[in-house]
C-alpha cells in the first residue's frame, strides 16, 4: 500500500515554489497570457504533511464544462481541508481555465486538452497548457486521480476507469471505492494514458453531466478521494468500501437508427438483459419507427439526456458485467444510501417510462 518512488527524490517544487514539509500553499501555474498581456494561470493547492510519503495529485476540469470535479476538489481540499499525517496532496480544481470562463469543453483554439498531453512548451495554446500541467504538476506525483463527467447531452453513472493491466492502477482503482471499474488504457494524449506512460498510476472518475455540481456525485467523489488518501496512509482511518465492485472489461454503445423522439424505458445505473427494450423511437406524429434494445446483459453506465436524435447518435452506453444478470441484480438490490440517491438524481432530468404500462407519471389536466 505504498506508492512512494523508490529512488531518493529531489526537493519538491511546483510552479517555482519549493514545497516544505508541514506547510500548505496556494499557487498559480502560469501558462499563457490574454490579448492584453494579463497572465493566465492554473490554481494549484499543495498540502504537505510533516512526514514524507506518497504525493497524490487530484485534477478537475481538464474539460472546461465538467464542473462536478470542481465540486469534489473544493469539498475535500478547500471547504473541509484535511489534516494529513504523511505525504503530499496536490489539488488542481480547474485545469482548463479558458474552458471554464467560456462554458466550453475546449480551449479557445478548439482543441481537446485531453488529447494533447504531455504537450509542448513551444506548441499551440492547448499544447502549452498540457506541457505546463504535466511537467510542473503531474510529473511530481506518485498517483493521479482525474475527475470527469459525460460529454454534452449525456450523463454517466459513476464509474472509475483505468488500465488494469498495470497492477498499481488496479490497486488505485479499487481503493477509490466505486462500484464499477471499467478496464481501459484511455486514448493517446489523454492525461491518464500519458501519466501511466511516465510511470504514474492514474485513474479517472466518470460521473454525472456537464455544467452541474451534482450533490450525489460530489459525495461519491469526495468519499473516493478520501478513500485513496486513507488507503495510501496520508490520512488516518479505514476506507469506506462499496457494497460490491464489478470490473467491466467490455462496453458498447447503442446508437439511434432513425431521426426522431425517444421514449426512454431505462435510466442510468439500471441492470438490463439482452434484447430488453431500452427506448422507442417515435416520429413527430407519435408513430413508432423502431425499437432500441440492449445487445447484451449489463448495466447502463451512460446514456443520452437528449430525447431527440439523428441516425448514429449515441444513446445508451452498456457495460457488460463479468457476472450473471441475476447475481448482479441481487448485489445491486442491496445498495442503499448514496448509490440509490445518485441513481435517482441522475434520472431526474430524463423522462423514464414504465416498461410494462408505458406510463411516465405525468397526469394530464
Amino acid at each position: 500500500m505504498t506508492a512512494e518512488k523508490k529512488t531518493r527524490r529531489p526537493p519538491l517544487k511546483i510552479a517555482g515554489q519549493r514545497i516544505r514539509r508541514g506547510e500548505s500553499y496556494d499557487l498559480r501555474l502560469h501558462f499563457s497570457e490574454s490579448y492584453t498581456g494579463v497572465s493566465i494561470s492554473v490554481p494549484v493547492r499543495v498540502i504537505a504533511a510533516p512526514r514524507p510519503g506518497p504525493i497524490v495529485c487530484f485534477t478537475a476540469l481538464v474539460h472546461g464544462d465538467e464542473l462536478n470535479g470542481l465540486g469534489i476538489v473544493r469539498e475535500v481540499f478547500m471547504d473541509h481541508p484535511l489534516e494529513i499525517r504523511r505525504g503530499t496532496i496536490i489539488a488542481v480544481p480547474v485545469v482548463n481555465v479558458f474552458g471554464l470562463e467560456n462554458h466550453s469543453r475546449y480551449l479557445p483554439d478548439r482543441r481537446d486538452l485531453n488529447r494533447c498531453f504531455p504537450g509542448s512548451p513551444t506548441g499551440h495554446l492547448t499544447a502549452r497548457l498540457a506541457h505546463a500541467l504535466f511537467n510542473e504538476v503531474v510529473a511530481r506525483a506518485d498517483l493521479l486521480v482525474d475527475f470527469h463527467t459525460a460529454a454534452a447531452g449525456r450523463t454517466n453513472y459513476p464509474n472509475v476507469r483505468g488500465d488494469l493491466s498495470v497492477p498499481e492502477v488496479t490497486e488505485l482503482a479499487r481503493a477509490f471505492g466505486a462500484s464499477f471499474i471499467v478496464d481501459g488504457s484511455g486514448p493517446d494524449g489523454s492525461l491518464r494514458a500519458e501519466a501511466i506512460k511516465a510511470g504514474i498510476p492514474a485513474i479517472i472518475l466518470e460521473a454525472g453531466e456537464i455544467w452541474k455540481i451534482e450533490p450525489g456525485v460530489v459525495e461519491l467523489g469526495t468519499r473516493g478521494a478520501i478513500n485513496v488518501l486513507k488507503h495510501y496512509g496520508l490520512v488516518d482511518g479505514e476506507p469506506e468500501h462499496p457494497a460490491f465492485q464489478s470490473v467491466i472489461r467490455r462496453t458498447t454503445w447503442v446508437r439511434a437508427e432513425r431521426g426522431g423522439i425517444l421514449k426512454f424505458f431505462v435510466a442510468p445505473g439500471d441492470v438490463v438483459k439482452k434484447d430488453q427494450l431500452l427506448a422507442v423511437n417515435l416520429d413527430m406524429f407519435g408513430g413508432e419507427q423502431n425499437r432500441m434494445v440492449s445487445p447484451q446483459d449489463g448495466v447502463v453506465v451512460g446514456m443520452s439526456t437528449m430525447p431527440v436524435v439523428r441516425p448514429g447518435d449515441p444513446v445508451f452506453h452498456i457495460a457488460m458485467a463479468p457476472e450473471s444478470v441475476g447475481r448482479l441484480e441481487k448485489r445491486m438490490a442491496g445498495r442503499k444510501g448514496l448509490h440509490l440517491r445518485i441513481k435517482r438524481q441522475l434520472a431526474t432530468n430524463i423522462l423514464v417510462n414504465d416498461p410494462e404500462t408505458g406510463d411516465n407519471g405525468i397526469s394530464a389536466p
